[in-house]
């Protein structure tokens, strides 16, 4: 694409975003929803609250304040992605979360960590 092109691209985005923000600009529920946002924030400043003292008032149940207080995630350490290999000389299939695998061990081991990378069919969450 040439630079030209892109740029009338982008100026042609850039109208349709002004004239959706104009659309938003004039809708009685966002007028309300800023109303309530403003008069929120100054109730929180006249009592000097934060958004987490707000939270946790309203919904005990949130551990937001405990997290907030110790710096780390509640539910402690976040899972490793899902790794799937398959290798095309055996067309074995391997599912790991660790690089400790012993069957991808071996496979390193035997041809090489940057051949086995490419093995790699997919990631997971």
């Amino acid at each position: 694409m040439s630079l030209l092109n892109e740029y009338i691209q982008k100026e042609q985005q850039l109208k349709q975003l002004q004239e959706e923000l104009q659309r938003l600009e004039g809708d009685q529920r966002l007028k309300g929803e800023l109303e309530f946002k403003e008069r929120l924030e100054a109730l929180m400043d006249e009592f000097e609250k934060s958004a987490a003292d707000v939270i946790a008032l309203l919904d005990p149940s949130t551990d937001r304040a405990a997290t907030k207080a110790t710096g780390a995630p509640a539910t402690g350490r976040r899972k490793r992605r899902l790794k799937i290999y398959k290798n095309p000389h055996t067309g074995e299939i391997i599912e790991t979360r660790g690089g400790n695998h012993k069957g991808l061990r071996s496979w390193k081991d035997q041809y090489g960590d940057e051949t086995v990378e490419s093995w790699l069919v997919r990631m997971e969450d």
